[in-house]
């Protein structure tokens, strides 16, 4: 005895396999008394040579099996153009929503910061907090910062200011490049400024002298505001090269992913990728740490010590860096900070 069966989405084409030729339908005889598969398989003429029923125990032709693989290569695809979409989608949103942004500092790598961001949005304040009144002035009438870049052009939505209040107000971001240092006085002299819900990126990299506390620990004790919005900025970059838009890769780091991901759109470019991680403590262990294997790195190539020697040094360092960055935080992944940067000084031959 042999079934007949005459399936009702057949009558119209599939959509993954739209063509100009409608779908007929077709009757597949099958034994009654045995299991029927659903085969994901589908022509565009919806001939019998390729049925949609097949017996289970029927070897697949080699056109059938061609034909699951190109199906399964559209899926595929319509789903990698969905998701672009879907992510390029939220990247604008977060820019367009974007109206101001501040950075403290008017150092080299501030300056480089300040410029990145202005290049991705032509409406976008971009406003430095300078303590010096000539690079305020450089800055806004030359788009110059002389000190660091006289050779670069700032955009012109590039604005600094000595006002921190001015600087503040209405600032959706807030970019720390305060040498670590200076930076619990320095915030403390403006706290009455911030806003409690501001996110503050910061760009400093190390350990204060006496406390060792890190810039996550130091912004918001300073600020008096333990709930203030925070992520760190690290990874192997000099703002030179930042300037002139070479290819650079850094991580933001946030305990919340939502503000990780944001900061991720808002500063990633097609000159500069961000990677996003959970691993605050981890993330700033490795960027302190890492400038004293650096040194050390220096030590060994400007004594000829061959690169033996190097090599022995930059996975000794790694090691003891990621000992210490287990011991302080949950994950010890992120010091591969380190190596990027120890591989970026001193390129393998």
């Amino acid at each position: 005895m042999a079934g007949v069966l005459e399936p009702r989405f057949l009558l119209n084409p599939l959509p993954l396999f739209a063509s100009k030729n409608p779908t007929t339908v077709q009757r597949f005889p099958f034994p009654s008394n045995k299991p029927v598969c659903l085969s994901l398989v589908a022509t565009h003429d919806g001939s019998a040579s390729h049925p949609l029923f097949q017996d289970p125990e029927v070897e697949p032709t080699p056109d059938r099996a061609r034909d699951r693989r190109r199906a399964v290569r559209l899926a595929w695809e319509k789903l990698l153009r969905w998701s672009r979409s879907w992510r390029s989608k939220a990247k604008t949103d977060v820019l367009e929503r974007t109206n101001k942004v501040v950075v403290l500092g008017g150092g080299s790598f501030g300056t480089a910061m300040a410029a990145h961001l202005a290049d991705r949005k032509a409406e976008l304040e971009v406003y430095m907090l300078v303590r010096d009144p000539q690079v305020c002035q450089s800055i806004n009438e030359s788009h110059c910062n002389g000190n660091y870049f006289p050779e670069h052009r700032l955009p012109e939505n590039v604005i600094a200011t000595t006002d921190a209040k001015a600087a503040l107000l209405g600032a959706d971001y807030c970019l720390h490049a305060v040498p670590v240092q200076f930076s619990s006085s320095f915030l403390q002299g403006i706290a009455d400024h911030v806003d409690p819900s501001l996110p503050f990126i910061s760009l400093s990299k190390g350990l204060e002298l006496n406390t060792l506390r890190m810039m996550s620990q130091i912004i918001p004790q300073a600020l008096r505001n333990p709930r203030q919005p925070f992520v760190a900025l690290s990874g192997p970059s000099f703002a030179l090269e930042l300037m002139n838009k070479l290819p650079t890769a850094m991580v933001v780091a946030s305990k919340d992913k939502r503000l990780a991901s944001a900061t991720q759109q808002l500063l990633a470019s097609s000159h500069l990728r961000i990677s996003t991680s959970s691993d605050v403590t981890g993330v700033e262990i490795a960027g302190a740490l890492k400038n004293v294997l650096a040194i050390a790195a220096g030590i060994v190539e400007g004594m000829d010590l061959g690169n033996n020697s190097m090599a022995a040094l930059v996975a000794q360092g790694c090691s003891e860096i990621r000992w210490l960055a287990t011991k302080f935080s949950e994950s010890c992944w992120s010091f591969v900070c380190c190596i990027a940067v120890t591989l970026r000084l001193f390129p393998p031959i």
